[in-house]
């Protein structure tokens, strides 16, 4: 080879060694670039959307207001709901007159977590164990108790989770009466949480009973009379503080489950077994506290009253009730007669779900109620409004329209206002009467400030579930520049449910957490509801029961390979995964049982272990702690920590320090497992945080989009972006 020859291939070679170092040179990330995702946050977003949500206040005479929102300028508008005529104002005053006709109550001197009367003229409240009242014309307080005791006392909302000092009550219609309970949790397990602070640490503790305790809270139903205290104890046996719609005794904020007939003469409740299998319908004698059972609807897995609201409903009038039930797969409405507590006739039927009874006419026995996957071809997941006679004929759609609906009826009122909407379509508020014909147009939205900043909303998705048997929606969000000729890293937000899917509310949103912000970074962001969750069949909810390590991560990773198909810009060698609490249980769940598919996963306050997390939960959607010869459980496989040594991607772990919904110790349950089988992972602690991470947050936020930009995409982020300052 002469002298230019090798000159030649020497500079060939040097172009192609410079041409390699270029395609292999690290992605860096700007400050820059996190200030253009930061503009899709939701501080940045929800300002800018004119939303058609309306939130109607119901006045007397049909006729309602509602705020409304253009460029940022607040409107009241008027409306009569008989003509469908409006008005609006800058201010309330100038649309109404007075405090009684714009809806806004009188502030009194109110007890601090009081329950006020009907009659708007007492108030009930929790002082030293006991219950008590004050009357509001003339301020005088009365003991209503005066045997209540620490952790044995009236009314108290302190169980597991629920720290609440307002009481849980009813108060009778004639406010002359208040079913309530004492609460006995004298023999439950203690929780303990300290501070981290300069000097000795704080201790916190309070009643949180595990699935492995022989005692749970038990609450002892009670009446009592205020005018002259007196406390009528209803004649059974201590009931399980649970309910029939969430694990709680209180899904409302008041006492579920509750209802008095006209005189209060009467008290109907459901009463729960402690593993959710049993509900059974009671009716109490007020005055003496003689109980007569009706009848209990038992199930294998759980029994719910509904989604979103409990469903039953006391008849006196006619000596009926109104009953939910899934005993054909769909939850349902059925009539039975109190007297021969035998069923009358199935008021509902079909393949579709109700999900929240809004209105009773009794007079001309009519029923108004929300509904899911009635309408077919259409996402099962929207709701819609209908009505039916209690004889289970005439059922009417009463909104027409394809999209999630909400609905809110006037009080004593032929008409109501609802707002529909998809997830990627804008809502729209229209006014009603309750034979679904239309009024008035009210409101519709306008995106255009949205759209002057490049936003779009969310792609929905529809894939099959793993076993090939339903159909699995959701939501997925793409970069606003997204080039389709490229790959692009998968990132999969999850929150498995039971209770509650990941994908949240079916209507419009203009924002959906970070997931449009760290899609612009340049990620394919995945959220689907897979089987397990609720709104659905029975047998779609209850398909991981006994199970909850199933985490619908094989509807997950069989949902992201369907997508990738059609989307072939997904790229499934570089598929992450993120969750807070149920999500950070899944997340860990999917790094150690798929570490093939998933490479970087973000578990956030995770659950890990339901052995350490309070009893109600677990009981309902897993059954109750059974041990065999060996001391082996039905719960112990389900923990996160026994899979720890299976880990081969990155891992970060992140927890509150003072977590009183799901105490630190389940996170540190797997940190102890994962040093012990020398895995390398990442552990973020925030001393004195709850659950939710408060003023915490933000720092979070940046080291899960630093994690998934340094591990998943394999780049450089900024170092110490602050949110705070964008």
């Amino acid at each position: 080879m002469n002298i230019k020859s090798s000159f030649n291939f020497f500079l060939i070679t040097l172009l192609c060694f410079s041409m390699n170092a270029q395609d292999t040179k690290e992605k860096v990330l700007t400050a820059e670039d996190y200030q253009q995702a930061a503009k899709f946050l939701p501080s940045n977003v929800y300002p800018l959307g004119d939303l058609a949500n309306v939130r109607p206040n119901w006045l007397e005479n049909e006729k309602f207001w509602y705020t409304t929102t253009e460029n940022s300028e607040r409107k009241y508008v008027l409306v009569d709901a008989k003509s469908g005529k409006r008005k609006s104002a800058n201010t309330l005053d100038s649309l109404v007159s007075n405090s009684n006709e714009n809806g806004e109550k009188e502030m009194k001197n109110e007890p601090r977590n009081a329950v006020i009367s009907p009659d708007g003229k007492k108030a009930a409240f929790i002082k030293d164990w006991n219950l008590w009242m004050k009357n509001l014309e003339t301020e005088k307080e009365t003991q209503l108790t005066t045997d209540g005791i620490e952790n044995f006392g009236y009314a108290t909302d302190n169980a597991g989770w629920r720290k609440s000092d307002r009481p849980i009550l009813l108060w009778s219609p004639d406010s002359k009466k208040i079913a309530t309970y004492q609460q006995d949790q004298r023999h439950v397990s203690d929780m303990y949480l300290v501070s981290t602070n300069i000097g000795a640490p704080k201790l916190q503790s309070w009643k949180y009973p595990l699935p492995q305790d022989e005692d749970i809270i038990l609450i002892n139903r009670v009446i009592i009379e205020v005018d002259t205290p007196k406390v009528i104890r209803l004649q059974l046996p201590a009931d399980a503080r649970r309910g029939t719609l969430c694990d709680d005794i209180s899904c409302s904020g008041g006492f579920d489950d509750n209802q008095w007939n006209s005189d209060a003469s009467k008290l109907m409740f459901v009463s729960t077994s402690r593993d959710h299998k049993i509900a059974g319908l009671r009716i109490a004698d007020a005055n003496t506290g003689e109980v007569r059972n009706v009848f209990a609807e038992e199930v294998e897995t759980q029994y719910e009253s509904g989604q979103g609201a409990i469903n039953w409903r006391y008849l006196p009038k006619s000596n009926e009730v109104i009953w939910y039930s899934e005993r054909d797969d769909w939850g349902h409405l059925y009539l039975y007669d109190l007297e021969t507590r035998k069923l009358k006739n199935q008021i509902t039927k079909g393949d579709f779900v109700v999900t929240q009874l809004l209105k009773m006419d009794e007079k001309n026995r009519k029923l108004y109620f929300l509904a899911n996957g009635k309408e077919k071809e259409r996402d099962p997941y929207f709701t819609h409004f209908y009505s039916i006679d209690f004889s289970g004929k005439d059922l009417k759609l009463l909104t027409p329209e394809n999209g999630n609906h909400n609905v809110s009826i006037g009080p004593d009122s032929n008409y109501f206002v609802d707002t529909y909407s998809q997830p990627n379509v804008a809502p729209v508020s229209v006014l009603r009467d309750l034979n679904g014909k239309l009024i008035a147009e009210l409101e519709s939205s306008d995106l255009s400030r949205l759209e002057a900043i490049g936003w779009n909303p969310p792609t929905p998705i529809k894939v099959r579930s793993s076993n090939d048997k339903w159909d699995l929606y959701g939501l997925m969000f793409t970069p606003t520049d997204l080039d389709p000729s490229k790959k692009y890293p998968v990132v999969n937000y999850i929150y498995p449910g039971p209770q509650a899917g990941g994908v949240g509310s079916r209507s419009f949103a203009p924002v959906r957490r970070d997931h449009q912000a760290l899609a612009e970074l340049g990620f394919i962001v995945v959220v689907i509801d897979g089987t397990c969750n609720p709104d659905r069949s029975k047998s779609f909810h209850d398909a991981c029961y006994g199970n909850m390590a199933d985490n619908t991560l094989k509807d997950q990773i069989s949902g992201i390979k369907q997508l990738a198909e059609k989307y072939g810009y997904l790229d499934l060698e570089r598929v992450g995964i993120w969750g807070h609490s149920g999500g950070g249980f899944a997340t860990a769940s999917a790094m150690f049982n798929y570490p093939e598919f998933y490479k970087v996963g973000i578990s956030e306050s995770g659950n890990h272990d339901s052995r350490n997390y309070e009893d109600d939960w677990g009981e309902r959607y897993i059954g109750l702690m059974k041990v065999d010869e060996e001391g082996n459980s039905n719960y112990d496989d389900q923990a996160n920590a026994v899979l720890a040594e299976n880990l081969q991607g990155k891992l970060m772990l992140a927890h509150g320090g003072l977590d009183d919904n799901v105490p630190p110790y389940n996170t540190y349950l797997v940190v102890d497992a994962l040093i012990k089988a020398n895995k390398d992972f990442d552990l973020v602690i925030f001393p004195n945080a709850r659950h939710g991470y408060g003023e915490d947050s933000n720092y979070m936020m940046r080291k899960r989009w630093d994690y998934f930009v340094t591990h998943l995409m394999g780049a450089t982020p900024p170092k110490e972006f602050d949110f705070s300052k964008n």
